[in-house]
């Protein structure tokens, strides 16, 4: 090695490893396991075996050197997935197996260089994981995987809506999975599971569909969900100087114009196509390797957003013009601006780093433009994984093809995917968003020559609007400050794919810090290496730091160079361990949670929750606690391999349901200990489940979604009432207290379909209807107490705020806690009651997603008056709380996600006002 510095960082402690230790606490996309592989090797200078292929000599390196990388067979355990070559230098990508089944995020890279016909190993980075137990035989097929995933999305979209499924039976439904076999989620000892792409269209707001979900392979459980619609907004020579210079040049080739939507004549590069005897928005000039690849431009007016995530539609065709000069259509669609925009963003990246479009192997770029959120505006872009689609914009906004930087941003989402493919959630998805941001900008702010230390550079979006400021226009401003101390947020992957907008300008901005501070070309050429031959899909912050710096070393950034990168992403926060600075003002009752989407319960003093072992590889249990955190946790449920989810207690008993290849089952066991008894079992159940005394309750769902509710006693579980669950007639959302039920209800009733909310005493079998809905109102979750029904409804569609009305239990004094309009409406999503106070999680409305506006917990108690309209919030914690359980009094137990975790938390009383 001579001179040169070795350096080896390894991702968590391993003994054996040379390495120095780190432990990620952050909320990823697949946490984390214990693996001896260093997580960097730097500074090296080997000679790499002879070898046919880069692949090869890569793999014939980490071989000879297992002592420093535990990778007992690279020949049989890394696939080559791909090899950058540029000026003599090699970065290899490769795949990790484990006995054949690829590895989620299991990537490993090895850097070389050829001289005089030898290679040599410069460094190595990635994720492999040596950790891996798992058995790789599968017990559920394809078949009932893409079911359960299917079904796991339709749940999720529909909780978001309140729906009880389709009116009109099975017919339409808007899902569809196509399976792409068997991954290992590489949690702990590894989760077997196989991987489903969703697609459609949501059941209720029309959106695009398209989610990556994983099925674990043995028991049929989703084990890991995230959105694959890689979206601009939540629901961005030198590399600069090649951006100015091509910004006014003709392109070569069918030389053809048109107007951008900002009034400037730009040329086009188009095609004359013969069958259409029109030009068309294809560019046959600049990708050179391939005379079939071209950058096309497609129209698609009159076609939703959902249509077009992740499909084609038949009927779509490249924007057309009888002449080479593109006319006032084209220009107010903005495909102008999409053709001629993509053309600088490929010339961009060919000049500045050789590659050679998207994929880096002239894949041909599709833009699409027009698209509408099922008719109306549609203020937003993605990338699909394909192709870039642009929304139509609305009377403020143009077209989202407008802005360069926008543009930029979706292309880059393209790069990212075929380089280091960071995966679309959490932290991973928050760099991904962030590097996107970063090129967006860089080619928009080189183009348009806007210094970098003008405080306008680091906006994003900000030339989209028709009338407004710039600056109150902008999406997003890589130079805001923010920092994970002061400003990270998290989330569940429920919300913003786990925060991959919320948090992204926390790394961007420290990118846009080091642009400012080296200059464009030599910052833009450090984040694109870091980018190529650094990152690995499952890469969090942290990780992001160390490559970009060992790419700025690499780059010769110098003593300066190298202290200013550290000084920047010191500024936003981003250092080892900083996830372990983030604190809360609530008791943890179980820190961790490692389960997807399983609610809490409580009742009596005890509070009960779902979780994994610390890694997340293990089936969920279901664990019993007090309230008040004194005592050891009980374990409830058996270990048999099924995932035991959705529990609740009355302080007696605890229910919930075991998920298997076969099925659902409610299953029940006392807190003092006993066997545990089968209640009820079927196809699939809601997360819905209730306890009280003798009487147990739970939402279920026949095949095609046909909701239902039921209830039965504990004493002679066989006598089993069903409510609903046909094609005429659904029945959702049932709550238990004091020997009632209050559940909602929706059937057809002489052709109309009515929907109510109705209370059942189970002693008697009267049944009281509460409330009649009014025509077009859904209706939401419930909570009963001795005295009062609680329930959320949704009257005003489209408003964003929804409401918390309360009735006493004859049907009578029905009033709004929480009203649907006025200024201190909220969206509210999830209501516990207990006799002292109802809790409500809610999300205050907001053009876009901030801290204030995710999910919070208020709680109303009595007033003076005793009327129960006095709203303080429960919690100041910054992030996202959900799945309340009211625990006795004013008491509250969530789970909350702060810490970058999801931690079961309490507090006793409310926190008050939150600043």
């Amino acid at each position: 090695m001579g001179a040169a510095a070795l350096v080896v960082s390894a991702a968590v402690t391993a003994p054996a490893a040379p390495a120095t230790a780190t432990t990620a606490v952050s909320r990823t996309a697949g946490p984390g396991t214990g693996t001896a592989t260093p997580a960097l090797v730097d500074g090296i200078r080997e000679e790499a075996p002879e070898a046919r292929t880069a692949a090869d000599a890569a793999r014939a390196h980490l071989a000879a050197r297992e002592d420093r990388y535990r990778i007992a067979d690279p020949a049989r355990d890394l696939r080559p997935a791909g090899t950058l070559a540029s000026g003599g230098r090699e970065t290899v990508r490769l795949q990790q197996t484990h006995h054949g089944v690829p590895v989620l995020g299991g990537q490993y890279l090895v850097r070389m260089e050829r001289r005089d016909g030898r290679r040599i190993v410069t460094g190595t980075s990635g994720r492999y994981f040596t950790g891996l137990r798992t058995a790789t035989t599968a017990g559920i097929d394809d078949a009932l995987a893409v079911e359960r995933a299917v079904d796991a999305v339709g749940r999720d979209l529909a909780a978001r809506d309140f729906t009880a499924g389709p009116d009109d039976g099975d017919a339409g439904t808007p899902l569809t999975g196509t399976s792409h076999g068997l991954v290992v989620v590489p949690r702990g000892t590894g989760v077997l599971t196989r991987h489903i792409t969703v697609r459609g269209t949501g059941p209720a707001g029309g959106e695009p569909v398209l989610r990556e979900v994983y099925i674990d392979a043995r028991a049929g459980y989703p084990v890991l969900q995230y959105s694959g619609i890689h979206t601009f907004t939540a629901p961005t020579t030198a590399p600069g100087s090649a951006a100015r210079a091509l910004a006014d040049e003709p392109a070569p080739g069918t030389a053809g114009s048109g107007v951008r939507l900002d009034g400037t004549t730009v040329p086009l590069a188009v095609t004359h196509d013969e069958s259409r005897d029109a030009y068309v928005l294809r560019d046959r000039t600049r990708i050179q390797s391939d005379p079939a690849h071209v950058l096309a431009t497609w129209d698609a007016r009159g076609h939703w957003a959902s249509d077009l995530s992740g499909a084609w539609p038949d009927d779509l065709q490249e924007v057309a013009s009888p002449a080479p000069r593109f006319g006032t259509e084209a220009t107010e669609s903005g495909a102008v601006d999409a053709h001629w925009a993509a053309g600088q963003v490929y010339d961009y990246y060919r000049t500045a780093f050789g590659r050679d479009s998207l994929d880096g192997h002239g894949m041909t770029v599709n833009s699409v433009v027009g698209a509408t959120d099922y008719g109306q505006p549609y203020v937003n872009a993605f990338w699909d994984g394909q192709k870039m689609v642009y929304g139509s914009g609305d009377a403020e906004y143009r077209p989202l093809s407008a802005a360069l930087d926008v543009v930029g941003h979706e292309m880059t989402h393209g790069v990212i995917t075929a380089s280091a493919d960071l995966v679309y959630a959490g932290q991973s998805g928050a760099m991904n968003e962030a590097i996107a941001d970063y090129f967006g900008n860089a080619i928009e702010t080189d183009a348009r020559r806007v210094p970098m230390d003008d405080p306008a550079s680091g906006l994003i979006g900000e030339t989209l609007c028709r009338t407004e400021d710039p600056r109150a226009c902008a999406f997003r401003d890589l130079n805001d400050g923010r920092t994970t101390a002061g400003s990270f947020l998290g989330v569940g992957f429920g919300t913003d794919n786990g925060g991959v907008h919320l948090n992204s300008t926390i790394f961007a901005g420290a990118l846009w810090d080091i642009r400012e501070e080296l200059g464009p070309r030599l910052a833009d050429a450090v984040v694109y290496k870091a980018l190529t031959e650094y990152l690995t899909p499952l890469d969090g912050f942290t990780q992001g730091r160390d490559a970009v710096l060992a790419a700025a070393k690499r780059l010769g950034a110098g003593g300066r160079g190298l202290a200013a990168v550290r000084k920047a992403f010191t500024a936003h926060g981003i250092v080892p361990h900083w996830e372990q600075a983030l604190g809360i003002d609530s008791d943890v009752l179980l820190p961790r949670v490692t389960t997807y989407d399983s609610r809490l319960g409580a009742g009596g003093g005890w509070w009960v929750a779902a979780t994994s072992d610390e890694s997340g590889s293990e089936p969920y249990s279901v664990w019993a606690g007090r309230t008040d955190g004194k005592g050891q946790l009980r374990l409830m449920s058996p270990d048999d391999g099924r995932y035991h989810v959705n529990p609740a207690t009355d302080g007696t008993t605890v229910v919930w349901q075991a998920h298997g290849p076969t099925g659902v089952e409610i299953l029940a066991r006392p807190l003092a200990g006993g066997p545990v008894r089968t209640l009820w079992q079927g196809r699939g159940a809601g997360p819905a489940l209730g306890v009280d005394g003798d009487i147990v309750t739970f939402a279920y769902a026949n095949h095609g979604g046909r909701a239902g509710v039921a209830y039965l006693s504990l004493k002679d579980p066989s006598d089993v009432v069903t409510i609903g669950g046909g094609t005429y007639h659904r029945a959702t959302f049932p709550a238990v207290s004091h020997g009632r039920i209050v559940y909602q209800d929706r059937q057809r009733v002489s052709a109309v379909y009515e929907s109510t909310t109705r209370l059942i005493d189970v002693a008697t079998g009267e049944e009281t209807v509460l409330q009649k809905a009014a025509p077009g109102t859904t209706l939401g979750p419930t909570a009963l107490t001795a005295d009062h029904a609680y329930w959320l409804l949704d009257a005003v569609d489209q408003n964003g705020t929804t409401a918390l009305r309360r009735a006493a239990l004859d049907g009578s004094d029905v009033t709004d806690l929480s009203p649907e309009t006025g200024p201190d409406a909220l969206n509210v999503s999830e209501v516990t009651a207990g006799a002292d106070a109802v809790t409500m999680v809610a999300r205050t409305p907001a053009a876009e997603i901030s801290n204030a506006a995710l999910s919070k917990l208020w709680q109303f108690t009595p007033d003076r008056k005793g009327d129960g309209t006095r709203r303080a919030r429960v919690s100041c914690n910054r992030g996202e709380q959900i799945f309340a359980a009211a625990a006795g009094r004013t008491r509250v137990v969530w789970q909350d996600a702060t810490t970058g975790t999801g931690d079961v938390v309490t507090r006793a009383r409310p926190s008050g006002t939150c600043a």
